[in-house]
């Protein structure tokens, strides 16, 4: 990394800068969507291929 100070502030280049780690929310949203796309698929089965 090359991250600097100058004067009580980090200065970092762009690309540095716009790097981040995904928080819990990226994790929840994720979570969230699988299970919807599994419920959405089990309804669909249950409604049209169920004998």
């Amino acid at each position: 990394m090359a991250t600097t100070r100058e004067q009580q502030q980090i200065v970092e280049t762009p690309t540095e800068a716009r790097q981040g780690e995904p928080g819990p929310s990226v994790a929840a949203l994720l979570a969230i969507s699988t299970g919807l796309a599994i419920l959405i698929l089990a309804v669909i089965w249950f409604v049209f291929f169920r004998t």
